[in-house]
């Protein structure tokens, strides 16, 4: 079995999205690009998360044709092969529907910086224009959007968060989803004061240090 490793991953966040909270059933989609061999492990089409199994990964091409895997890949393999193909920096996406993010996304709003931890996108959160989902259309409007950002809202949709591997993309859409709730309830009682672009180019430059960095 190919990427098995890959896979294992796949299992592992696909669960933790449903017990964060950030889809429900088989919402939503995860994929990782093995770049040395040239295949991209997605989750498949409609399998619940809690009950996917190893042989259920399905693993493609950068064409979109099925290398490996007894099930459909997701819906959505066109923009992940398109992502992987224009941002030659990540090796992973995640797609939830996550609720605060999604509820953003349906007001056809983006998230600026209404607090600095949407550095983790960028100095904001794009949006997509709306597509219907598994779309050429739409993974053209996502890569016209997300630019160099590192999470996007797909309107009237979800979220996207791109990144090096599978654990930054999860933590990604966990901390945008946390700043489209604190978004959404500011927008309730008034209207948030929102960061600077130049304060949030010294927050961006402080992450590139956060953390333990191996």
């Amino acid at each position: 079995m190919l990427l098995t490793k890959e896979r294992k991953e796949i299992m592992r966040f696909g669960k933790k999205l449903i017990d964060s909270r950030l889809t429900t059933g088989t919402g939503g989609n995860l994929s990782i690009f093995n770049r040395k061999e040239g295949l991209i492990a997605v989750s498949p089409s409609g399998v619940d998360y809690l009950e996917m199994k190893l042989e259920d990964i399905v693993l493609i091409d950068m064409n979109g044709q099925i290398i490996e895997g007894n099930q459909k890949p997701s819906s959505e393999s066109d923009f992940h092969t398109m992502l992987y193909q224009k941002r030659g920096d990540i090796n992973a996406i995640t797609h939830t529907h996550s609720v605060y993010a999604t509820t953003i996304a349906c007001l056809n709003w983006e998230i600026p910086a209404v607090h600095y931890l949407v550095a983790f996108a960028g100095n904001k959160v794009p949006l997509v224009p709306y597509a219907t989902f598994g779309t050429m259309e739409l993974a053209e409007n996502i890569c016209n959007t997300i630019k160099d950002y590192n999470a996007a809202l797909l309107a009237n949709h979800g979220l996207i968060a791109v990144g090096v591997d599978l654990a930054s993309t999860f933590y990604i859409a966990e901390e945008i989803e946390l700043v489209a709730q604190i978004y959404y309830q500011t927008r309730c009682i008034g209207n948030p004061v929102i960061l600077s672009d130049k304060e949030m180019e010294k927050v961006i430059d402080k992450f590139k240090t956060y953390g333990q960095k191996k």
